[in-house]
């Protein structure tokens, strides 16, 4: 008599369909010692039955006019528990794989991001790794994972947009770097680095319009001046220049 699925959360409410012979006029599925808490008979080879709440293995069994069925074994299943993801933003079209730790997810079948889920890759009990989806709008959006043990959330993950560089004024300073400047454009506030000619520059995020950064020594010329976040990167070309200070 198979039972599928043959494992539930541990707080019932599992949809179960249970097969075999002569099942016509099943009066109770019982899981261990308790009673399933509805019964829809399907055809008398099939019934189904929503499990009670319970813990560890129970034999389901079922009762017809004719007797009792063997048991079968039904497995509760704790619910699951994250602890932390392993990148906590990623760019808005999604396809970056991250990991999510916790205890329970061994049996996990999908993580919803904000709504849209994916399927997971279970690698252990305690760790899963999954694509993320693409959002439908930057910003964070709260992730929860199911499982055979139910949902469980709690953690964040926010969708960026690549950033873009207008504005890097002033426009120019000395080779030996140490300049301030002011970087205007969009999505900088998720920036990661800021490089001036190939060379990373110090900077702090003012807003999602602005960062400032100090500008590294350089050689004399035009240098791109590149802004990374977690979604990508923009290149203001030739956007900064370095001045050669006077000689004797």
């Amino acid at each position: 008599m198979p039972i599928s699925p043959n494992q539930g959360s541990t707080g019932g409410g599992t949809l179960v369909t249970i097969t075999g012979t002569n099942l016509s006029n099943t009066s109770q599925v019982l899981f261990g010692n308790k009673p399933a808490t509805s019964i829809t008979q399907v055809s008398p080879t099939q019934v189904t039955a929503v499990s009670p709440s319970g813990t560890g293995s129970v034999g389901v069994t079922v009762k017809t006019p004719g007797g009792t069925s063997n048991p079968v074994p039904f497995f509760y299943v704790g619910a699951p528990f994250k602890s932390a993801l392993g990148t906590s933003s990623g760019p808005l079209a999604g396809g970056n794989t991250i990991t999510l730790s916790g205890t329970g997810l061994s049996t996990a079948t999908s993580v919803s991001f904000g709504g849209v889920t994916a399927t997971p890759t279970v690698l252990s009990d305690s760790s899963l790794s999954v694509v993320v989806p693409a959002g439908t709008a930057a910003g964070p959006v709260s992730v929860s994972v199911t499982t055979a043990g139910g949902t469980n959330n709690g953690l964040s993950y926010t969708y960026v947009d690549s950033p873009t560089v207008g504005t890097v004024a002033p426009a120019s300073g000395p080779t030996s770097g140490g300049t301030a400047v002011t970087i205007t454009g969009t999505n900088l506030d998720t920036t990661d680095s800021v490089a001036f000619g190939g060379t990373p520059a110090p900077f702090s995020v003012i807003n999602a319009t602005t960062l400032s950064a100090v500008t590294p020594p350089g050689t004399a010329g035009a240098v791109d001046v590149v802004v990374t976040n977690p979604a990508g990167s923009d290149t203001a070309t030739g956007a900064f220049t370095y001045v050669a200070g006077p000689g004797i």
